[in-house]
């Protein structure tokens, strides 16, 4: 598990090149669903109320501990609107993890999460890890999305899920603890000898990571 002490965002990280591992992370779904303010409350521990559209991109950069791992993560907020897809699909690539968010009051939202999941199907490289995040767990009287209906949908994907709320800080840290221990797990499987690397040419098995150490990650 993480240490007690995982240092906040900074300015300093960002320029920080003291680091075993650099992890691209991006959040997408459909505009509205909270994707921004997850990612304020994960960096910075801040919330507000106030709705503001993401217009094209925007990222953080937040270092954390993991197995006694020094992991630099630069977490990519998408703009959900269509509008902005040919810009946001470009960032995919590269991409080692996926918070695949909807809002567990708009239906609307958890509709649309197959087309996100077709999308990164198509865009990003295969060993690409994903979670599907039901977000916005507190408005428990306005939910129109049932969490069994959340998990059914994401073990048709393929994808681990969660529940959480921004506004609440439910489990906000943990999906994203869970999504780079994920990731940790599949580069070990990928510096296996006996595992074979894959050959669709969409980039290798680290993604934007540095090149693994020969002790390699021991997540």
């Amino acid at each position: 598990m993480a240490s007690a002490g995982d240092p906040p965002t900074s300015p300093r990280d960002a320029a920080d090149q003291n680091f075993d591992y650099m992890f691209k992370l991006l959040l997408i779904g459909n505009s509205s669903v909270g994707k921004t303010s997850f990612l304020f409350r994960y960096a910075d521990d801040s919330f507000t109320p106030a709705f503001v559209s993401t217009v094209g991109i925007d990222f953080k950069v937040k270092t954390v501990y993991r197995h006694d791992k020094r992991i630099k993560l630069q977490i990519w907020d998408t703009a959900g609107q269509e509008r902005y897809r040919t810009i946001t699909t470009a960032y995919y690539r590269g991409a080692m993890g996926f918070l695949l968010m909807y809002d567990v009051a708009n239906q609307e939202s958890f509709t649309a999460v197959q087309d996100w999941a077709t999308q990164i199907k198509t865009y990003s490289w295969d060993n690409a890890q994903v979670i599907l995040v039901g977000n916005k767990c507190d408005l428990e009287d306005e939910r129109v999305v049932l969490a069994e209906d959340g998990q059914r949908l994401a073990d048709d994907l393929g994808f681990e899920f969660f529940e959480a709320s921004a506004k609440e800080n439910i489990n906000v840290k943990q999906v994203f603890e869970r999504l780079v221990d994920v990731i940790c797990e599949k580069m070990n499987e990928s510096l296996d000898p006996s595992s074979s690397p894959g050959s669709n040419g969409k980039g290798p098995a680290l993604g934007d990571a540095p090149p693994p150490q020969p002790s390699s990650c021991s997540c």
